[in-house]
């Protein structure tokens, strides 16, 4: 069996979204410092690399990550290829697709550096949520920091999948997985 690792390390050279605090680690003991042990403690935004979006994250009435049901991150799964024309995947794109697992990951290759922040990834549009629920997907993934543009307020592809209670999984890194079906063990830090 193969496994792709597709959250990129975290490290101090991981980007992170405009404001947010980028990844610290420190040693508190050390077998360099002559203790008996290694023992260090980091600091980071939850927003950083590969991570789940918890609902409370974007809906005043959603809920904690300790709420969610794991299951929803683990399973079969299914890696798509989209290379939208404009600034975010639509349902014109995904046209042929065929959904063959209920968790979707799509690939767009927009953000294939975790380590340099670009401001013009791609995101989903909010019309594919209802799409994705109609084909009992529970959970959508993408290879970007967020499902929704940057400078979004309004957040609707988060809100579309709020209300059809999706899971969410950002910051994918998936250059070197292939289109195709997979089985995904990613359940967050609860």
């Amino acid at each position: 069996m193969k496994i792709h690792e597709i959250g990129p390390p975290l490290s101090p050279k991981l980007a992170v979204f405009p404001g947010d605090k980028p990844y610290e680690r420190t040693d508190m003991m050390s077998f360099e410092q002559g203790h008996h042990l290694k023992l260090s403690w980091f600091e980071t935004s939850c927003h950083i690399g590969a991570h789940a979006d918890a609902p409370n994250h974007y809906h005043p009435d959603g809920e904690g990550i300790h709420q969610r049901d794991p299951l929803m991150y683990m399973g079969l799964c299914q890696v798509v290829e989209v290379k939208p024309a404009g600034a975010t995947v639509k349902l014109s794109d995904l046209a042929d697709l065929k959904i063959q697992a209920p968790r979707v990951l799509f690939k767009t290759s927009s953000f294939t550096d975790p380590h340099h922040w670009n401001s013009d990834f791609k995101s989903l549009d909010h019309e594919i949520i209802p799409l994705l629920k109609d084909n009992n997907v529970c959970l959508v993934g993408i290879d970007t920091p967020s499902v929704d543009p940057e400078t979004s307020k309004d957040l609707a592809c988060h809100q579309a999948i709020y209300r059809a209670n999706l899971a969410i999984l950002e910051g994918l890194w998936l250059e070197q997985v292939n289109p195709g079906l997979y089985t995904l063990i990613a359940p967050p830090l609860r």
